[in-house]
């Protein structure tokens, strides 16, 4: 996804059948008795009285870095995927245009044998520019043909920070083959030997490449003193949670003067924008940084680390030698897999990426009702009923940030299932035989798409996930909340379940992507999604206090080892996550008011609402993969979504009788909405 600022996502068995439920409710399968460990107290630790059993019934697969819930939908949604494509891929009988395109970029990406033939060939074109390359002057040309590979920098278009109503340009920091600037420069001893297995990977892609072994040591020094000197240069993650670091409108002729080494207009014209004035430079400290490292290394460096990024770029579809090498430290040595997965997996989610919204369509018939659509909708209206009700009762909210947090609650746009309008793929060539070929038309389809939106109007009925897609998010600069076909399956939502498990689970997540216009990035936006401070000055100190609370609640949780959560980096996703269970509630008790609902085989409608929400985040993780989500992922670890958000509500505690000073029941409460 290309935008800059968006926040994504992330039992005792019980007939749920409630006395008063419509008949036409059946069975829940969103709640899942095998799934507790119902010898654990639930006051002490929610997660595993939630989630014990889950956990020891789904090992994690071999070619998994985690395995969840959520991991489980996914790789259910992926199955039915494969049916669609390979239905599509037959040759035999009459195939619409769309149908034939998802089928053939499938057909060509599963001939594992002609992308071994094929090797590297797909990029020689580039690969033998970058080898031409005999001026530093002319490194702007080649990087304008590397679409999409991160090279140097991102380059893409975005709503106007300050004009939401309105597309521009956008530069940002970039240029690193490791998941993070931190991962160059910290010092313990865990960092100090992932990079000394980068430095080995970079030896062996140039082996690969065809490089003597005392030419691809150097090769690798080489890519990782650029590379450190360009981390130094870029923004930490939870300084880029501030969106005002962000926004920085420059005209090209300023650019130029920030960045004067890369010759600007050679690669705006390369990328067919040629007459753009003005775009936002996300990091101007960023591109003084690279402009100095343009200056003082050589283009003999600057051609190795060219070539290393076209090719860490598009390892996984090229031959087995490189997907292999590309594995075994990116899957591997970074996230602890133990097996690459089958191809068919990695062929469906290519042809998701690349295709999403022609894969999606056939999706949406198979497996989205309109009964479920209508349902969700409805969810969504009670929860930010809920979230009226929530600001109007602040005690520590004035009536002027009040009213302007209503307005922007109140223009909040719900997008639920798939885009009333689908995308037009009929301009992107697909063939059958050249699946590398596939993925870089497909890959520059998409970057020019995303260009031919400068200076136009925004799309507000575009989406960011494709229809099929396992997750949810909230978009700050859109103001909508988009929930796509494929999170609103069983067992996350159920058309036809009874209230409690629905609005524990996915009413819980609604109301986190609903919470996420008002955390501390969501807040800093308007109604219209604007970077505009609306808030009164002793309304923005007392958000702060409450969201400190959060930060250092969470900050004291052990992620692995002697890790612990960067609780200013998750803080936002910890204050929706709190938040949007206080709003799922409180919508699922107007939802169900006046109807009688008794204990189900010994669980209260209170305590099932909690379960479901507990067992949305019954996952394991390998410890590889707990250290690099601590350094990158905004989201806190399963286990603390579940327990630190229970632990602050009062109605948690009295769902399951918890006495004071119990694990789950915090002295000082947090709460901010």
């Amino acid at each position: 996804m290309h935008r800059t600022i968006s926040a994504l996502i992330s039992c005792i068995s019980v007939l749920l059948v409630a006395i008063a439920i419509p008949s036409a409710w059946g069975q829940s399968r969103v709640l899942d008795v095998t799934s507790m460990d119902t010898s654990a107290d639930p006051c002490a630790d929610f997660f595993a009285y939630s989630c014990g059993s889950w956990i020891k019934k789904n090992p994690i697969p071999p070619d998994q870095t985690s395995w969840s819930v959520y991991s489980k939908l996914e790789d259910d949604t992926k199955g039915i995927l494969r049916e669609i494509l390979e239905s599509s891929a037959l040759p035999a009988g009459r195939r619409d245009a769309l149908t034939q395109k998802i089928g053939d970029y499938y057909a060509a990406c599963m001939d594992e044998k002609a992308t071994d033939a094929a090797a590297i060939k797909p990029l020689q074109p580039v690969l033998d520019q970058i080898q031409q390359l005999r001026f530093k002057r002319d490194i702007a040309d080649v990087v304008g043909a590397m679409v999409s590979d991160d090279a140097l920098f991102r380059f893409r278009s975005d709503q106007d920070y300050k004009d939401s109503s309105q597309e521009i340009a956008e530069a940002d920091q970039g240029g690193l083959g490791l998941p993070d600037r931190d991962y160059y420069l910290k010092t313990d001893a865990k960092s100090v030997e992932l990079r000394r297995a980068y430095s080995a990977h970079l030896r062996k892609i140039f082996g690969l490449l065809g490089d003597e072994p005392t030419a691809a040591a150097l090769e690798a020094q080489t890519v990782l003193r650029i590379e450190t000197a360009l981390a130094k240069g870029s923004l930490t993650r939870v300084e880029r949670r501030d969106p005002q670091k962000l926004y920085h409108k420059m005209t090209i002729r300023q650019l130029g003067a920030l960045n004067p080494s890369f010759q600007w207009k050679i690669y705006l014209a390369k990328v067919g924008l040629p007459s753009v004035e003005a775009l936002n430079v996300e990091t101007p400290g960023f591109f003084k940084t690279l402009n100095t490292e343009l200056r003082n290394e050589t283009i003999a460096s600057w051609k190795t680390y060219l070539r290393w990024h076209l090719i860490n770029a598009n390892a996984p579809f090229l031959s087995s030698d490189f997907v292999n090498a590309d594995f075994d430290f990116y899957g591997k040595t970074l996230q602890g897999a133990q097996e690459l997965e089958p191809r068919w997996k990695r062929c469906v989610g290519y042809a998701d990426n690349d295709l999403g919204e022609a894969l999606g369509r056939a999706y949406v018939e198979r497996n989205f009702s309109p009964e479920a659509k209508e349902r969700a909708q409805k969810m969504v209206k009670e929860i930010e009923d809920a979230m009226g009700r929530d600001i109007d009762s602040l005690p520590w909210m004035t009536a002027t940030s009040k009213q302007r947090a209503l307005e922007k609650l109140h223009a909040v746009t719900n997008k639920i299932g798939y885009p009333d309008k689908w995308r037009d793929y009929s301009a992107l060539i697909i063939t059958r035989d050249d699946e590398m070929g596939n993925v870089l038309r497909a890959r520059e389809f998409e970057f020019h798409r995303q260009l031919n939106k400068i200076g136009k109007p925004v799309d507000h009925g575009e989406w960011q996930m494709t229809p099929p897609t396992v997750n949810a998010y909230y978009d700050p600069q859109m103001n909508d909340i988009n929930f796509p076909a494929g999170v609103l399956q069983p067992p996350l939502f159920d058309a036809r379940s009874d209230a409690a498990p629905n609005f524990g689970d996915t009413g819980a997540t609604m109301g986190h992507e609903l919470t996420h216009g008002f955390d501390d990035e969501g807040r800093q936006f308007d109604a219209q999604g604007n970077l505009r401070d609306w808030w009164t000055p002793e309304d923005a100190k007392a958000f702060d206090q409450r969201a400190s609370c959060i930060s250092d609640q969470y900050s004291q949780y052990v992620v692995v080892d002697d890790t612990k959560i960067n609780g200013k980096l998750t803080l936002g996703e910890d204050i929706a996550d709190l938040g949007g269970v206080i709003l799922a509630y409180m919508a699922w008790q107007d939802d169900t008011k006046g109807l009688r609902s008794e204990p189900l085989e010994g669980f209260t409608p209170a305590q099932r609402f909690f379960i479901a929400y507990g067992q949305s985040w019954c996952a394991s993780t390998r410890d590889e993969t707990k250290r690099l989500r601590a350094t990158v992922d905004p989201h806190s670890p399963d286990k603390y979504r579940a327990n630190g958000v229970v632990s602050n509500m009062p109605e948690f505690q009295q769902a399951f009788h918890c006495k004071a000073g119990a694990p789950m029941v915090r002295e000082n409460r947090c709460r901010v909405w």
